[in-house]
This record gives C-alpha cells, structure tokens and sequence, in this order.
C-alpha cells in the first residue's frame, strides 16, 4: 500500500493580485482626475419659479454692453455704484439687493460686480431670470 504524501497548506497570502489589481486603479485614477479637474460642458436647466416682488428691494442691472444700472439709474464706474450701495446698506442693515445681468455677459465681469456689491457691505444678493417658456 502506497501512502501519499501529506501535503501542507501554505498559509501565506499571495499579494501579486492585490497589486496588480492596485496598480490598475492607480493608473485609472491618474488618468480621469485631470479630466475632473478641468471641468466640462453645462447646459443649465430652466425653472419656473413663482414671481417675486420687488418693489421695495433695489435692483442692480448690468446690460451687455457692460453699463451698470442702479433701479434705473445709469452708473459710470464701479466706484459710483459702490458709493450707492453704500448709502443703502447705511440707511438698511440688512437690506438686500436684486441683482441681474444679460446672459451674453462674461463670467469675469458678472462676478467683479457681484464682489462689488458684497464688498460694498449687502449680504443678501438676489439673482434673477426671466422664466422659463
């Protein structure tokens, strides 16, 4: 009679697929957080909202030629438009402010406005849309 031999169990683990499948995830990872980071192509979409009025809370409007309104009121310069927030934010603490802007307008500039209004001392800023059709 023939005895087998008794073979042992090899405890140790065996990582070679471990880190091959490391190294796979690491090569995917390097390749799409660049991609993530560069941003991409939005379409924003439309909303009904329900209509708010705005008679008492003054408007800031700035047209695609870049002219800044206050209500209906020409500004020349950012400074100017400073000087009016100014007085309002003096007579109403906690006065808000609509703000709008053609769409056709750079970002750049929409936010240089938009930082002149906070920084004038408004801290609530409303944007507006015209409703979706």
């Amino acid at each position: 009679m023939e005895r087998r031999k008794s073979s042992r169990l090899m405890s140790e683990i065996n990582v070679t697929p471990f880190v091959d499948v490391m190294l796979v995830l690491l090569v995917i990872f390097m390749i799409t957080t660049p991609l993530m980071q560069h941003g991409m192509d939005l379409q924003l979409p439309q909303e009904s909202i329900e209509m708010v009025d705005v008679k008492d809370v003054p408007t800031v409007s700035v047209r695609s030629n870049r002219t800044i309104y206050w209500n209906k009121e020409k500004m020349a310069t950012l400074v100017s438009l400073t000087e009016k927030l100014t007085e309002y934010v003096n007579r109403q603490k906690d006065g808000a402010v609509y703000f709008r802007a053609d769409r056709s307008l750079d970002y750049g500039f929409v936010i240089k406005v938009m930082a002149t209004i906070r920084r004038a001392g408004v801290q609530n800023i409303g944007m507006m849309t015209e409703p979706s059709q």
